[in-house]
């Protein structure tokens, strides 16, 4: 065959590729490409919405990372909800799909039952939180005191509030145990039976068939888990504008991390700053740490993923 027929069919091929990925290159063009230059842009310059951005240098990035006081305080939180909340929301979430495959009778309900809670709206869930926890007349607290136990200040402490902020996200835990139940039902039985046979126990068969088994599976909930913490904005800004007796329309101003910073997050920032403020430049720059950060937390995994389970990768 001739060169330029083979030159020809190979053009030919390219176009019919490009054709049918044009549609994923044109939506990460749009919607992820000119997105994140943009914010890199505007990093670089003072623009508060209303006037052309003016070219500024490093000096928004100098301004967060030395002058603003609320960055390294949102940045622990933030770390903390990402090391401590995933990972007790995946192992909460892998112990109740363990719990719910080996219920015979009613796994039905149970399964409802515990997934229901993932469809409550995140500010009804967290207000009703707040109730809940509400150190003068919640119910947690009263029911603690009529067994003799003190009962924590909660949202209003800034010592229990973030683990306020992860039992709310545990009480949320369905869809993990959703994907969790799939992945554990399509490990092969036989595996069970042959280690059985073995005499391997429960936590050796756990350890040795389960784990490895749904491996990809837990890396995908501790990825994804990485991912919404460091979007976490809603529950902490909610729960802390409730505790503190915030009742305001749009137009009220309110500084987010009640009690003492101890519910700021990186998110909450990066709305302050840019939709409070109009500090398009400093939230540009909040916006792509936490791009980088949450970038290297997957990449980390990604290399690591078999030192979550034991698996060999």
């Amino acid at each position: 065959m001739a060169p330029t027929v083979l030159a020809a069919r190979r053009r030919r091929s390219a176009l019919r590729t490009l054709a049918f990925l044009s549609p994923w290159l044109i939506g990460s063009a749009v919607f992820f490409a000119y997105p994140l230059l943009s914010t890199a842009y505007f990093s670089f310059t003072r623009y508060d919405g209303f006037r052309p951005p003016a070219f500024s240098g490093t000096a928004n990035w100098s301004y967060v990372f030395t002058d603003y006081p609320l960055f390294w305080p949102a940045l622990r939180n933030t770390l903390w909800l990402v090391a401590v909340m995933v990972t007790c929301r995946v192992v909460f979430g892998l112990g109740v799909g363990l719990l719910v495959t080996k219920v015979r009778t009613g796994a039905g309900i149970f399964r409802t039952l515990f997934y229901l809670p993932y469809l409550a709206p995140p500010v009804a869930a967290t207000l009703a939180f707040v109730f809940l926890l509400n150190p003068g007349t919640g119910p947690v607290n009263t029911l603690l005191d009529g067994v003799g136990l003190p009962g924590p200040g909660w949202f209003t402490d800034p010592g229990w509030s973030k683990p306020a902020l992860t039992a709310l996200a545990l009480w949320g835990v369905g869809d993990l145990m959703v994907i969790f139940m799939a992945a554990l039902l399509d490990v092969p039985k036989e595996q069970y039976e042959a280690a059985a046979l073995d005499g391997a126990g429960a936590w050796a068969r756990l350890r040795h068939i389960t784990l490895p088994n749904i491996s990809p599976i837990i890396l995908f909930a501790v990825v994804t888990g990485v991912i919404q913490a460091m979007q976490y904005y809603t529950q902490p800004f909610v729960a802390g504008k409730a505790a503190a007796g915030v009742i305001g329309g749009s137009g009220q101003q309110f500084e987010p991390g009640y009690p003492d910073g101890s519910t700021l997050t990186l998110p909450q920032l990066v709305y302050n700053l840019g939709f409070q403020r109009f500090d398009y430049g400093a939230a540009s720059v909040l916006a792509l740490v936490l791009f980088a950060l949450s970038m290297a937390f997957t990449a980390l995994l990604m290399r690591r993923r078999g030192g979550l389970t034991g698996a060999d990768g």
